[in-house]
């Protein structure tokens, strides 16, 4: 898919598809799929998997479209094919999801790999074992209310900046950014404004001067207030990636659980890797009609072809192999060493945050 590039109060500006933006709304219409309340399947926890119990997989935002490897997977039959009974939790936002793996409520999480770097700052050992994403999928707007007022970095001193939550990954874009500007954490406030539906009324009501989001939700936007939003930082393309964070490779969606738990359910584990893997290579080989006809249908938004054509843009921004770089694992340290005031100066042991062992 071929985006075209305008010039917009200068930013160069991906100009949102109006298709995508039409599959966004219907998304948005649709909501997310219910989250089963954390603990729930408290006994399939405590089975942990090792002996053929339950696999509870906690998904930080299941109809985002970072997370589609995961929950086609198991549309697919591939969790079933490995020998998993697995359950997925939209616990819709990656902080929550993390919370209710370390609180027990759930075996596995996906979220995003940075989630391991910072909790060993805590001494908390969590590893990612299977690579989805190459980059964040984040672009920073400015709210509509702003526009002509903020055009740089610099302008969102004294402003409030939303993200799904503190923590998040979101929240880690905005104070990278303005170290990378030369400017103080405490020169932004953020706030808390979710995803989907929220985050959009947030922006497009002005309770917030500028947000970090992700799609559908920028297309949504775009398809509300009816033009482009103006965009100070994109990593939603290669180009992004490579402006903002210096690599062709910044990991982001992948399953990840704890140190603990991986050691003794090492072949369940294994199971799960393969089995998104195999997924993964689905992606690659297959169209994005083939691929939405294997999601829920409530994920279309009533729409195939559109669904379709978003999943196949998605497509360039997802891993081939499942596996994690070293230039990739690097890039995402040095964003938290920048960001992240718990991670800061501390040794970090990349080789304890993530394995390849498990997709090979």
């Amino acid at each position: 898919m071929t985006h075209k590039a305008t010039r917009h109060r200068g930013r160069v500006l991906l100009r949102p598809l109006t298709l995508i933006a039409a599959v966004a709304v219907a998304l948005s219409a649709c909501g997310a799929p219910a989250a089963a309340p954390p603990g729930q399947s408290g006994s399939a926890v405590a089975g942990g998997g090792g002996g053929g119990g339950k696999v509870v997989i906690g998904v930080g935002g299941q109809t985002l479209l970072t997370y589609l490897p995961t929950t086609l997977a198991q549309q697919l039959g591939y969790y079933k094919d490995e020998g998993v009974d697995v359950e997925l939790q939209d616990l819709q936002g990656g902080s929550k999801a993390l919370t209710a793996m370390v609180g027990g409520s759930t075996n596995v999480t996906s979220g995003y790999y940075e989630h391991t770097i910072q909790m060993q700052a805590k001494n908390q050992q969590i590893k990612a074992f299977v690579d989805m994403g190459q980059s964040s999928g984040l672009a920073l707007l400015v709210a509509p209310k702003n526009e002509g007022q903020i055009k740089t970095i610099a302008d969102l001193k004294g402003k409030n900046v939303g993200v799904t939550a503190p923590g998040s990954s979101t929240d880690m874009f905005v104070k990278f950014l303005l170290a990378k500007n030369n400017m103080q954490q405490s020169d932004a406030a953020v706030s808390a404004i979710g995803a989907g539906s929220s985050a959009v009324a947030a922006v497009e009501q002005g309770q917030v001067d500028a947000a970090v989001m992700l799609e559908p939700d920028v297309s949504v936007l775009t398809k509300r207030i009816g033009h482009n939003p103006t965009v100070l930082e994109d990593v939603r393309t290669s180009e992004g990636l490579k402006e903002v964070f210096a690599t062709d490779s910044w990991p982001s969606a992948c399953l990840y659980a704890k140190t603990d738990w991986l050691n003794q359910n090492k072949d369940t584990a294994a199971k799960l890797a393969k089995a998104i893997k195999r997924t993964l290579e689905y992606i690659n080989g297959h169209s994005g009609a083939e691929i939405a006809a294997k999601m829920p249908e409530s994920f279309a938004g009533g729409d195939k072809e559109l669904y379709a054509k978003v999943i196949e843009d998605l497509k360039k921004t997802l891993s081939k192999d499942g596996t994690f770089t070293d230039d990739g694992v690097q890039a995402v340290l040095k964003t938290q060493q920048v960001a992240n005031a718990d991670v800061g100066s501390k040794e970090i042991k990349l080789s304890e945050t993530y394995t390849n062992d498990l997709v090979k």
